[in-house]
């Protein structure tokens, strides 16, 4: 009771309690400790485990009350992509074995990483702007003495490939907005890989930037040889041909 002006007594103001939050079931999901680079070689220390609301959880991670011990299992794994610090690890992102070589690991299953010569100076490279991970077409430059007059073609080979690597760089570093190398490594099928090697041989090839929204359109193979759309410069004057 409380007494107030000419001794009346009023109720004290009831305060009632809070109730307690609701409890947050949670698990512990295996991720990545710090930033993880395609083809980074995963020590023990690269990986933590952080406390996860179990209504998160989605199918792929790893998660503790699973696969206790799985950070033993994963030691020595190559990397086939990319984590960002705090990114749950996946299993299928991570390669480990005998043939996990740096190149091998990041390679989609039934593909092949041809190398061919570019120019160092980005001449053959969109002036030294296509990087790894980027999509190009490739185009070979050749003489062509048919007529006995000097002419060079241009013909697209193969188009929307996904580059591997220019010289020994598998990624963009540090921001770095410029990669050059003496060759580039692209991802090919067995049949791509073969127009490859055999026009290194007769021409000189480039490749063309193309935009990052084609990553995800599918890579069609050139027309066969007969049907092949050709581009012949005669003295600076482009004019396009059939091949024959």
């Amino acid at each position: 009771m409380l007494l107030v002006g000419g001794g009346q007594k009023t109720q004290a103001p009831v305060i009632q309690a809070m109730p307690a939050p609701a409890q947050i079931d949670t698990d512990e999901v295996l991720t990545a400790s710090r930033e993880l680079p395609m083809g980074q070689l995963i020590a023990e220390t690269d990986l933590a485990w952080l406390v996860w609301p179990r209504s998160a959880v989605g199918a792929g991670m790893l998660r503790r009350t699973e696969v206790p011990n799985i950070v033993n299992d994963l030691k020595g794994s190559v990397s086939r992509a990319g984590f960002f610090a705090g990114e749950p690890i996946r299993r299928e992102k991570l390669v480990k074995g005998p043939n996990a070589g740096f190149m091998s690991a990041i390679l989609p299953a039934g593909s092949r990483a041809v190398a061919i010569n570019i120019d160092s100076q980005g001449a053959t490279t969109a002036g030294g702007f296509v990087l790894p991970n980027d999509r190009v077409d490739v185009l070979k430059t050749f003489r062509d003495e048919e007529g006995g007059k000097e002419a060079y073609v241009t013909q697209t080979l193969l188009t929307n490939v996904r580059v591997l690597a220019i010289g020994q760089n598998v990624q963009e570093k540090n921001g770095q907005p410029v990669v050059v190398g003496s060759n580039a490594t692209l991802e090919a099928d067995p049949r791509q890989a073969e127009i490859l090697i055999l026009a290194q041989r007769t021409g000189q090839l480039s490749l063309v930037l193309r935009s990052m929204l084609d990553s995800n359109s599918e890579t069609p193979m050139p027309p066969e040889p007969p049907d092949t759309a050709l581009t012949i410069v005669r003295f600076g004057n482009p004019v396009s041909a059939a091949k024959r």
